[in-house]
């Protein structure tokens, strides 16, 4: 078992550095907020110290963060205290550029620096069958291992450093278009006048079929979007893959459109709602739309 420190406890790092405690890990938990760390300790195994002191000594230095600027601000506070042989993996969604910067960093003090974002959402956090797309050296993934294996299901070293990155931008890409193409083929259903279960009865293990289709189709029907992933986080998400898109010469017309749809439902007050919420705004009675 390894000496773990775990760096943010939201709804998708509480899950994950639960499993790590509970798979026998010695677990160092840190958050920006003292009091979410407190909550985890109730039903989470390991101790809450504040940063720098909370890596001293870690094998593993963990990260599920927000952004680019929380990765950057927390990397350099733990900087310091990184030592050879010390494997750090961010689990955060952000740039390859920054990845790349920060695992020539973690080089110069002899440590390795993963990028591994993460795909599944909070139930798969919560189930511990979340994939992870990783960037980086193939030693340190080797080592990384059996850490992570203890809340994925599949783990995949991409490439180099930014090789993790690049392959979420990719997943979300898919994703924001098999929600829209789902959105549009409910509410197409609706409008014809359909029963929208034997529609997905018949179409769902067809060509048509996906994970989306799958998990969310009826919740999408009854209006229901708190279900994990939200809509700020996914729109947060489709910038690193646009820009990334724009620096690379990649085309992403849909990607971008899809973009513009979410934007429509942070409008009507769907931030916080998770991802298949793109069909409230075909659904809904106002704006010629519904």
């Amino acid at each position: 078992m390894a000496v773990v420190s775990f760096l943010g406890l939201g709804v998708m790092g509480g899950p994950m550095a639960r499993h790590l405690g509970d798979k026998g890990h010695d677990v160092r938990v840190w958050n920006r907020t003292p009091e979410k760390a407190d909550t985890w300790l109730k039903t989470g195994a390991g101790v809450s110290l504040p940063l720098p002191e909370v890596v001293e000594g870690a094998e593993f230095v963990l990260m599920c963060l927000g952004d680019d600027p929380d990765v950057e601000a927390v990397f350099g506070k733990l900087e310091p205290s990184l030592k050879p042989g010390m494997i750090v993996i961010d689990h955060t969604t952000g740039s390859a550029g920054l990845a790349r910067a920060l695992a020539k960093r973690s080089q110069r003090k002899g440590a390795a620096y993963l990028d591994a974002p993460i795909s599944g959402g909070q139930a798969g956090a919560e189930n511990g069958q979340l994939t992870v797309m990783i960037g980086g050296d193939a030693e340190a993934f080797e080592k990384a291992r059996s850490v992570m294996a203890a809340y994925s299901k599949q783990m995949t070293l991409i490439g180099d450093s930014g090789a993790g990155q690049l392959a979420k931008s990719v997943n979300q890409i898919c994703i924001a278009g098999i929600v829209q193409g789902l959105s549009e083929g409910l509410h197409f259903a609706r409008k014809a006048g359909l029963d929208e279960a034997k529609v997905i009865e018949a179409i769902s293990k067809g060509a048509a079929q996906s994970w989306q289709m799958e998990n969310r189709w009826r919740t999408m029907v009854d209006g229901k979007f708190d279900f994990g992933f939200a809509v700020d986080w996914m729109r947060k998400d489709l910038r690193i893959a646009l820009s990334t898109a724009r620096e690379t010469g990649a085309s992403t017309p849909v990607t971008a459109l899809v973009d513009q749809f979410y934007a429509d439902v942070q409008a009507e007050g769907g931030a916080r709602w998770d991802t298949s919420s793109l069909i409230s705004r075909l659904n809904r009675p106002a704006g010629g739309r519904g």
